[in-house]
Formats: structure tokens, sequence, C-alpha cells
């Protein structure tokens, strides 16, 4: 099914009747090129330049070898080079496409897929502003998501995310990904041709031809890896983020239980202590418990466990200087040197300067993993967040010998690795479970659950409540079935604050999502918190209710994403590509195929617009049928326009819900 068609001075690729590749000696499939990159970063929020010595256009082509799924073509200009070969796979189904270049000081490649311009573009990691990026040109780089991301941004940008990936999927049914740690750019702008640029030659380049987008996604799950099945009691109730301590903890659950809400975790990234600053309460990032706020810890635990509620902690891939595991990770070498030799410690976090472990070092990786066992899964944690992972500088000198510009992308990948590792060295996997924000290719293989970062407390459409529906949509896309995210949001800097409003309309839609957490935020004093008057805890009440109700339908797309790779939360253009409207709306979504929900992303709206697919669908508040289109819905909060296809086999299921 490769085939090609060779001329005097162009070719053409096609792979199951479709063209990839068209080169002519104009405007060549390939170029190569002579870069600096400079990078410049702060708090995780990266400056990125790059200085072109040379562009290189391989205008000349040659056959080097022709076989049955296969071809060997030499590119060139008139003092360079490039091989390229293209070989069938027919286990995974998709060719690769190898470039090979000897000259060392070649550092930059481009190539051209073949576009139209009706075509829609979607993937490129979690993205956070776009759901099509035909049209757009986009970096892909971990690093901090930014924040008040929009026009403008306090930092950010609409592209800037905690995990990208060189990977598009094409409304045409196909996916491309490039097999790359590096820097690249990839640029849909041309109504003729995608141009992707990597700051490498890169390992491979994989092309997946498919009958619809839902089997494209599936073939790539394939590729990327499926995430680790999620531990059965996550569905059970509210994941309650709290801290402070004991006491605190237990009167915040008695709160909640006064109300009627199904409490199954909680979540206390202070486990480990904190560090006051004169900004206030930082976590104190040693990872092992404080004796002060969580006495006896395990025990603890183990009485929160009898009364049926989990305990989560936290931990990232770094260490205060002030901490007794910095001290201990120093001395087994554990710690990432800057080129010169020194320890690299980042104080881009105020008052705080920690250092930052090196992944690339083996026994780095198994000194983390058993502190990991040994401080949090031996204790009894149910699971944790394993935040961070983007802030690895370029400058470093890692004990595998990785150049920085490769090992910064690949940080994230390692980070989740080691967490992996160490659920399952500890026969762990079935019962304790961590989220993530970073990421990049292969991340899904072992990170259980992926969450959307730190958004702003507000209504902003590219930071807000808003933006971590494109974030689910896209992420899901790309190997990422187990997605959800902070229930009010985390920033709250300068004037923004989270309103009660707010608040309960971001219950609403974690309610029709994997898991629901709430945060307190950076400054939990400034932000409307789940008790803060009995109506929101009455709402919050009922919202948990309807999402342990839905457990029986989640169980099933847990085991469909297992099986198939399907996201449990999905674009609508997956089960109906043939309506173009779904290329870009953005801001509603399918639990599943038989959810539909339009959440209200703007405040004092009680009447919401929705788009339905040619389908027929039920309201699931009142039971009026609709059969497609646009249409306006009664939304007042508590009953956000949700709907479900009439000919679902969970019909019954929901129902029920409108009774709750």
């Amino acid at each position: 099914m490769l085939e090609w068609k060779l001329m005097e001075k162009e070719f053409k690729i096609f792979y199951k009747g479709c063209l990839f590749i068209h080169h002519t000696e104009k405007d060549p499939a390939f170029e190569i090129g002579i870069a600096k990159g400079k990078y410049r970063m702060r708090m995780g929020d990266f400056k990125i330049r790059d200085k072109l010595k040379r562009r290189i256009p391989l205008s000349n082509y040659r056959i080097l070898s022709e076989g049955e799924g296969t071809l060997r073509i030499e590119l060139n200009s008139n003092d360079h080079s490039l091989d390229i070969s293209i070989n069938e796979n027919t286990k995974t189904d998709c060719i690769e496409i190898y470039p090979e270049c000897n000259d060392k000081k070649i550092n930059r490649f481009w190539i051209k897929i073949k576009a139209s311009q009706e075509e829609a573009i979607f993937g490129c990691g979690e993205q956070f502003s776009e759901i099509n990026m035909r049209g757009k040109e986009l970096p892909l780089f971990v690093e901090e998501q930014g924040v008040g991301r929009g026009d403008p941004p306090i930092t950010g940008d609409w592209y800037t995310t905690y995990f990208p990936q060189p990977t598009y999927i094409s409304s045409h049914n196909y996916f491309c990904h490039i097999e790359t740690f590096y820097y690249s750019k990839f640029n849909f702008k041309d109504p003729q041709k995608h141009v992707l640029y990597i700051w490498e030659i890169p390992n491979k380049i994989i092309l997946g031809k498919y009958n619809s987008l839902i089997e494209t996604v599936s073939k790539l799950s394939s590729f990327l890896g499926r995430q680790p099945k999620l531990v059965d009691w996550v569905y059970d109730g509210l994941w309650l983020g709290l801290q402070g301590g004991r006491e605190v903890v237990n009167a915040k659950i008695s709160k909640a239980k006064e109300h009627n809400i199904s409490v199954n975790a909680v979540w206390c990234q202070d486990w480990e202590g904190i560090n006051m600053t004169s900004q206030g309460k930082q976590l104190f990032w040693n990872w092992e418990y404080d004796e002060e706020l969580y006495p006896d810890l395990p025990q603890y635990i183990e009485e929160l466990n009898k009364s049926g509620i989990k305990f989560l902690g936290y931990i990232n891939p770094y260490l205060n200087d002030k901490a007794p595991l910095h001290d201990e990770a120093l001395e087994k070498g554990c710690l990432i040197k800057i080129k010169d030799g020194e320890i690299l410690y980042d104080d881009s976090t105020a008052e705080n300067c920690f250092g930052i472990l090196d992944l690339s070092n083996p026994q780095t990786f198994d000194w983390i993993k058993s502190v990991i066992i040994k401080n949090m899964i031996e204790i009894g944690m149910d699971g944790y967040m394993c935040d961070y992972g983007e802030y690895t500088p370029i400058d470093v000198s890692c004990h595998s010998g990785i150049s920085g510009e490769e090992f910064h992308n690949q940080y994230p990948v390692l980070w989740a690795k080691v967490n992996y590792e160490a659920l399952k060295k500890s026969d762990s996997l079935d019962k304790v479970t961590f989220f993530m924000r970073s990421g990049y290719t292969h991340s899904s293989k072992y990170a259980p659950m992926i969450w959307a970062g730190d958004q702003l407390v507000t209504w902003s459409i590219d930071d807000g409540l808003a933006s971590v529906i494109p974030a689910g949509i896209s992420a899901g896309l790309c190997g990422i079935g187990y997605f959800h995210f902070d229930i009010g949001g985390f920033h709250s800097l300068g004037d923004f604050k989270r309103t009660k409003e707010v608040f309960m309309r971001w219950a609403e839609l974690a309610a029709f999502s994997v898991v629901m957490r709430t945060h307190e935020g950076i400054r939990p004093w400034d932000n409307w918190q789940f008790d803060s008057d009995k109506e929101t805890l009455e709402h919050l009440s009922k919202m948990v209710k309807v999402h342990v109700h839905l457990k029986p339908y989640l169980e099933r797309l847990s085991e469909e994403y297992q099986k198939k790779g399907l996201p449990i939360m999905r674009g609508c253009f997956l089960h109906y590509p043939d309506d173009i409207i779904f290329h870009n709306l953005k801001y509603q979504y399918l639990l599943g195929a038989d959810l539909l929900i339009a959440p209200v992303i703007k405040p004092k709206k009680s009447l919401w617009r929705v788009y339905l697919p040619k389908d027929l669908w039920i309201h699931i508040w009142n039971g009026d049928e609709y059969e497609g289109g646009w249409t306006n819905v009664q939304a007042p909060i508590g009953k956000p326009p949700v709907f479900y296809r009439k000919d679902s086999q969970f019909a019954k299921l929901f129902s029920r819900i409108k009774d709750i």
C-alpha cells in the first residue's frame, strides 16, 4: 500500500491511496539547516529564539534502492545531502520515514506534508486555546502553561502548554508523529502543505492512514501507549483538596458529611510540611511526612481508610536545599549540574532554592523510586499529585551525557516513568494512583492520570474554566484517556478571585468527568471554597451524587479506552466527522459516545446555546427530545446543558439523574 511515482524532477509518495509527500525541484519536500537556539527561562516560562545560519533546500534527488514496501532516496543540494528511507510497517499499520545525514553540523530539519484547504488539524498534545490548528503555527516545547493567558497574557501564549507532543491528527483520517525530544514548530498555515520544523534530524516520522477518525485515534494510542488502568475507587466520590493538618482535615470532612457529600479521598498537598516565606505558606519540598501537621500519618491514613476515605499526597522532582533528603541526594550525586560542574539550583520560587533530580542518572532514578515507595506508598498513601517537570534548564550537564536541549522535553516522561515503576515495584498499580500535569511523547505509557494544571480561578476563556475543555479534548487525541482538573482553578494572583458562581459551574463540569477533585487555590483566603456557604455545599453534594451515579458508564468508558484507546472526554467530531461545525466547536464535548455536555462558561447565564449532532438526544434534566442542530436551553445553576443519546444502552441510568 506504500506507492511512489517518480518523475524527472519530482516524486510523489502515496500511502493507502493518499498523497503525503510531493517533492519538486522548486518546492522540495525536505530541507536541512544549521542554526543555534537561544533559550531564556524564568519560572518555567521560556523565551526561545533561533539564529539560523543556513537553510538548505534539497532540490535534487536520486533513487538509491526500491523494493516491496520500501524506498530509499538521496536528496541533495550542491554541497549537502540527506538519505531518506521510507518503509511500510505492516505490524503497526503505518509508514515510517527515516532521515539520515552524515554532516554533524546539520541540526535543523523541515518536512512538508501534503495538505488541502478544507482539512482540519487536531492534537499537538494538550492545547488550552484551540482545537483546530489549521491556519496556525505552534511551537512544541514543555513549559508552564502560563498565567492569565489571553490578550495580552501575563505569562505564556495561546500555545504554551505543560504537555505538548509532536503529533497531529487530520480530518482526512491520518496521524503524523515525529519521534524527537527536541524543540519543534508545526506550521499549518499553507493551504497546500503542512511544514514541520524540528531542531534536529529526527529519529523517524510516522504516518498512519485509516478509514475513520475513531480508528486513527485508536491506532495512534496503540503506538503511544495507553495509560495504566485506573484504580477502581476513583469514581466513588469527591477528592477533597485540603491542607492545614489533621484537625483541619477532620473538621472539613465532617462539614462535607453534614451535607451528604460523598468524600472518598482527601488530597493533602502539605503532608510533607510547609515553608514560611514573606509571601506566606509554601510547600516544604522534602518527601517525608511532617510530624507537626500530620503526627503518625500512617496511623491517620489507616483511620481514614476504615471510614472509607483514601489519603493522597504530593511530590515533585525537586528538593528544597534546606531539606534532609536534599543532603542525601547531594551526597549520592543525584542532582543536575550545570556545565561548569556545579550543582544547579533554581531560585525562581520566592525564598525557595531547590535542586533538580538528574533523572538521566540510573542511581537517581533508583534512589527517588525508593523514596516514593518507602515514604509514600509503604505508609499507606492511596495516591498523590506528581507535580512539575517543566523547569529543566537547557544549559545543564546531565549524567548520561544527553544534551540539555533534548533532555528538557524528555524529563516529564522520565518523571512519569519513575513514579510508574515505583507503583509497579511495590505491586501497587491496582491500588495506588498518581496524576501529572507535564508530559511529552509516551508519557501516556506511565501516567495513570493527567490533570490540566494551574488555571485562573475565573471565567477566562484562555486560562480559566473554559480552557480545560479544549485541553481535555486535545490531550485525548494524543493518547490520554484519563483527564481531569482542579474544581475552581488554582491561580488567584492580583485581583483574580474565585467567586461562588464560577466554583459551582466548575463543579458541574467536573461531575461529567473522570475525577472530581477540589483545590483551595494559591490564596485560599481569597477564594470561594466548597464550604463557604450552605448553598455551595448542597450544590456540590448534588454534583458528586451525579458523578457517583455515572460510575457504571465511566467504568465502561475506561474499558473502552483500555481496549481501543478512545479517550473518555471526546471532541464531537470523533463520532460525527461529516459535520464540519464540530471542527471548531471547542467548548462542548462528548463523554464517551452517549453523553453530550455543553458547560456554561460565562457568568450570569441561565440560557445557553448548544449545537447537537444529527441524532436523537434527550435533555437530561427535563426529558425533552431534540433531533440536532442549534438550540437554546434553560441552564440554571444545578442543571447544566447535558444530553444523552436516546438509543444509548445506558439510557435508563441517564434518565434517573434528574431525580438526584
